[in-house]
């Protein structure tokens, strides 16, 4: 029999389980729900995985001095989902909506008192075009983001702070020559500065709605790859860009691979007031010369494989 010191030990790790099983439930629930399917990362389509972060190669800790650039290593939020959806008019703030099924599993989690420190982020690239396309992105943590760290500022902050350091890094998996050249593959872009970004701030969420169609350049190469995008799998990771010493190494906050998707899976939405209750699903908040961020010359050397 064993001691009374590993008795208590089994029933905390047990009871730390239960607590853990039950922070997962809500975010169980919106991964595998939404009208874009959760598939496999390395053979699933038409759907969508998380990439680990090391796939992405961020600033490391001694990147102003050496230039040097790191795997990223874990994200900072979990994965919560994904919603690919159409709609008449585009769509804005969509954690606001009463239909809007990420904060709806997260509400009724804490409505039993469960996940009361949970926050989302969500990213919702607004596709332009004859019928109006989202696909959003959501990401989240059932514990409170650290207060000082960069992305506690980014949430927190202004919008100016927010477009100067809010950046995607795309890295295509599988494509056409055509796509990978257009896309650039590896290229960091401060989004933020090359599109038109609004952001919303809820009690328990931060949304970043990105508009693709204020740019010229970027509606072009997105309807290029619109076109193979049945044979394309993309990954795309979202960073606050560290800009000083003291906020290195960069981390990601979340990633998405989508795997060759269908425009036909979308689910309508309808364009309506954020306070008005639709059947729906996912409810769903700045310009491009297209800017890259500073490091444009480093990704064209990895693009060439140096």
């Amino acid at each position: 029999m064993g001691s009374t010191k590993q008795k208590q030990k089994h029933r905390s790790s047990g009871a730390d389980q239960c607590t853990k099983n039950e922070a997962n439930d809500w975010k169980d629930e919106v991964i595998n729900g939404g009208s874009l399917r959760h598939v496999d990362l390395n053979n699933g389509s038409n759907g969508w995985a998380s990439p680990p972060g090391d796939l992405f190669s961020l600033r490391s800790k001694t990147y102003f001095a050496k230039k040097v650039k790191a795997p990223s290593g874990p994200w900072l939020l979990q994965p919560a989902g994904v919603d690919w959806l159409r709609s008449a008019g585009k769509l804005e703030n969509v954690l606001s909506r009463a239909d809007n099924r990420v904060m709806h599993a997260l509400k009724k989690a804490q409505a039993r008192g469960k996940n009361m420190k949970s926050f989302v982020v969500a990213v919702n690239l607004q596709v332009p075009g004859r019928e109006h396309h989202s696909a959003v992105f959501y990401f989240a943590t059932d514990e409170p983001v650290p207060s000082g760290s960069l992305l506690h500022r980014f949430i927190n902050g202004d919008d100016a702070f927010r477009n100067s350091r809010f950046k995607i890094v795309n890295r295509i998996v599988k494509g056409p020559w055509i796509v990978k050249t257009a896309v650039g593959n590896y290229s960091a872009c401060l989004l933020g500065k090359a599109l038109n970004c609004s952001y919303h701030r809820g009690e328990n969420y931060l949304e970043i709605d990105v508009d693709i169609g204020s740019s010229a350049i970027a509606t072009a190469i997105l309807h290029l790859a619109l076109g193979y995008v049945t044979s394309v799998t993309i990954d795309m990771g979202f960073a606050i860009e560290a800009q000083c010493e003291e906020e290195l190494p960069e981390k990601l906050f979340g990633a998405v691979r989508v795997l060759q998707m269908e425009m036909s899976s979308a689910t309508f939405v309808e364009t309506v007031s954020c306070d008005k209750k639709v059947n729906g699903v996912g409810r769903s908040s700045n310009k491009v010369e297209a800017s890259r961020s500073d490091e444009e010359d480093e990704n064209e050397g990895l693009k060439n494989g140096n």
